[in-house]
């Protein structure tokens, strides 16, 4: 549910609070901040710092509390967090961090001559809106101090504060219900001597002795001996300050050391991390496909607290699941696959999780789009749709069925209010639930996104037909009448191709009237180049589009050869793979090992574009498995070039699986992978396999996965025609 962080930048949406360049720390952070274009909620953060005992001085402020980096010191792993500041006038700390879901737990060891160390608890702070740092609020905050009864010893520092960077693009309709919202903690310390001070800071003014504080930019500090040991576990919360303690007792009670923790949160990674094995890969490559598996297990996280959970939607308390950090417009293409794979147990809360919002949303209901706490509107499309059906199509069950279907028939055929008048750009403010902006107005009645009328126009109407295939494979899994399933195959089929240019041979956004409106117009992180692939649930018909297959595999080769791929974003991950779709198996083999490699390394800038809540690492993860789910629903992978001679999966159990002890083993053998590229032949499961096609039903509770390689090109998946004019 929080992550925490050392701080080296005050962040907001563009900035997040780490930086491995920096030489500077300024506390250690509690944040909910999603992704670096995504808004902080409720943090908190513990700041170690030194004063002179005969005169207090508590460095509150941003800027002034920064302590030097000993940049040799420093240890970064997924369960612990080490590193040694000082304030370059004798005070010198090591901070020993790590946490559990709801739980930081720190350590700060203070040698100091002449100082005595303090720490700061920053209930609130100055907040920046937007991604101009001179766009500043001021939320409010509360701070109380509690002492060890019978002592002056304090034993708790506790608050709130009501800071939402995204506030200003909540959808009207919840705004009056999540205005309410306040992020909670308590941190309870223990340590070796004695504390000899407590109190406030306001606005940069002390208040010793003060036991509670409330208003905008407060904290509450601690001042202890020198050479204390001090150990804090700061519980969160976005329900109350006393959900925060019960969080601490559940997670980390009374008596655990940081050891304990750091073991029991070790322990927690090597659960799944240890599951995959592989053989024939460096270390170098080792690192990466492991740091790409942590990524892609970190979102959507955790928002329930023992068993209940503040709703913004609504403003209330509530018992079951939910998750928030949905970055669904990236997430729906390959991550959520993953995690359908390799993290079942979570599968069924996180897809109740959305229903939870479907019933709480005003005014009838919507399932999130990028829900940060609450949805905030950002990008397009529906993609909600896509993870239910999928989740549906590969068998997840422990959800109502019935009001997942409900959910996406509303995001089919029910238009956002205002739809006429509203432009829906980027992060527009005072608006409503976006949903399918630009429904009502032309694409039900003409099949596309007026781009006069609505922003993205282009990327709005490709997704919104792709959203109907979703919403079409779930119906027919649910057995709806067939004129609604029919509705939604046609709609789906037909859509893509009213932009589609015959003239140019590209998709070209349309205005109301028909009337094409200019080549580059109404792209979402992408160009007519990208987004004229992207049509993933009717390849077939695209390539006939472009004139079969001979000509496809030429445009897609003038794609990749005139530099118009964007791995950086995420509408370009599928088209490597169409190259196999189209008879030409060995140009997708070739193409996905060259954008791994410009991509992807083990170093602090491996990733060549932001991480997007895990989808850059899990289009990594799936390719060096051999295959990618370019069309998600589908239930069918696309086969690549496996990177290593074996990948061993020992996926987890299913919730409904029988005997939960019982192994669900996957194999993937391809041996010479490190220098054979080309598959020469493919068998799953002892059957041979002629077309470049894995099917998910196939490998769902494990199966062995055997592929042929070669180090020329061989006939299998490709055409003969096609390669040779190649």
């Amino acid at each position: 549910m929080t992550r925490w962080v050392a701080q080296t930048h005050d962040n907001y949406v563009s900035l997040t609070p780490y930086n491995w360049t920096a030489n500077s720390v300024h506390g250690f952070q509690a944040t909910r901040q999603p992704a670096i274009w995504m808004g902080e909620s409720g943090p908190v953060a513990v700041v170690p710092g030194f004063t002179s005992k005969d005169q207090l001085k508590i460095k509150a402020n941003f800027t002034e509390r920064g302590l030097n980096m000993h940049k040799d010191t420093e240890k970064i792993t997924p369960a612990y967090y080490s590193i040694v500041l000082d304030d370059g006038a004798g005070g010198e700390v090591l901070v020993e961090q790590t946490s559990t879901s709801r739980v930081g737990h720190l350590r700060f060891t203070f040698n100091s001559t002449g100082e005595v160390p303090y720490i700061l608890l920053e209930s609130s702070r100055p907040s920046v809106l937007t991604s101009t740092p001179t766009n500043i609020s001021f939320p409010d905050g509360t701070v109380a101090v509690s002492l060890r009864p019978g002592s002056s010893q304090v034993h708790e520092i506790c608050g709130s504060n009501s800071e939402r960077q995204d506030r200003i693009i909540t959808p009207l309709s919840t705004q009056p219900h999540v205005a309410g919202f306040n992020g909670y903690y308590c941190a309870r310390f223990d340590y070796t001597l004695s504390a000899t001070s407590f109190g406030t800071v306001q606005n940069s003014t002390l208040h010793s002795l003060a036991r509670s504080g409330s208003g905008p930019v407060l904290s509450g500090f601690v001042v202890f001996e020198p050479q204390s040991v001090v150990n804090v576990r700061v519980g969160t919360s976005f329900i109350s300050v006393d959900q925060a303690r019960k969080n601490i007792d559940a997670e980390i009670p009374d008596g655990t050391t940081l050891e304990a923790t750091v073991s029991a949160t070790k322990a927690a990674w090597v659960d799944k991390v240890g599951r995959i094995a592989l053989e024939g890969a460096s270390d170098v490559q080792q690192e990466t496909f492991f740091t790409a598996v942590a990524h892609a297990l970190q979102y959507p996280y955790e928002q329930n607290e023992q068993g209940s959970y503040y709703s913004g939607y609504d403003g209330k308390i509530h018992k079951g699941d939910s998750y928030t950090g949905y970055s669904i417009w990236d997430t729906y293409r390959a991550e959520w696959a993953f995690l359908i794979l390799f993290a079942p147990e979570r599968l069924p809360g996180m897809v109740t999780s959305m229903l939870n919002d479907f019933k709480e949303t005003p005014q009838g209901g919507r399932l999130p789009m990028w829900k940060n706490l609450v949805e905030t509107n950002i990008m397009v499309g529906t993609h909600a749709d896509s993870l239910i059906a999928e989740a549906v199509v590969k068998g997840v069950q422990g959800f109502d069925m019935e009001q997942a279907w409900k959910a996406v028939w509303k995001d089919a055929t029910v238009p956002p209010v205002n739809d006429l008048t509203t432009v829906y750009s980027d992060r527009q403010q005072n608006v409503d639930f976006e949903a399918r902006a630009g429904l009502s107005t032309t694409y039900a009645a003409n099949g596309w996104v007026a781009d006069d009328i609505h922003s993205e126009s282009a990327s709005r109407t490709l997704d919104y037909a792709y959203d109907d295939f979703a919403a079409y494979r779930l119906a027919a899994a649910l057995n709806k009448p067939s004129n609604i399933v029919d509705f939604l195959l046609q709609r789906s089929m037909t859509a893509p191709f009213t932009l589609y240019n015959n003239d140019t041979g590209f998709m070209e956004a349309r205005n109301a009237n028909g009337s094409w409106a200019g080549e580059t117009n109404g792209f979402t992180e992408g160009d007519k180049w990208i987004y004229t692939f992207d049509v993933v649930h009717d390849i077939p018909a695209l390539i006939a589009k472009r004139g079969g297959n001979q000509s496809f595999v030429q445009s897609l080769d003038d794609h990749f050869n005139g530099g118009h791929n964007d791995h950086r974003n995420e509408p370009s991950h599928h088209i490597p793979y169409l190259y196999s779709l189209a008879g030409a198996a060995s140009k997708t083999q070739e193409r996905v090992r060259q954008i791994a490699l410009a991509n992807y390394n083990n170093t602090p800038t491996g990733l060549s574009g932001n991480e997007d809540c895990g989808q850059m690492s899990s289009w990594f993860i799936f390719t060096a498995m051999g295959f990618y789910p370019v069309n998600p629903v589908s239930g069918e992978y696309v086969v690549g070039s496996p990177f290593f001679d074996k990948i061993t999966i020992e996926l987890p159990p299913k919730p409904q699986q029988k005997d939960q002890q019982q192994k669900r083993t996957l194999s993937i053998t391809a041996l010479g992978a490190a220098t054979k590229p080309y598959v020469k032949s493919l068998t799953v499961n002892g059957k041979k396999v002629d077309v470049p096609i894995i099917r998910h039903e196939d490998i769902t509770d494990g199966g062995e996965i055997v592929f042929e390689m070669s180090d020329v090109v061989e006939e299998w998946g490709n055409e003969n025609l096609v390669m040779k004019v190649q």
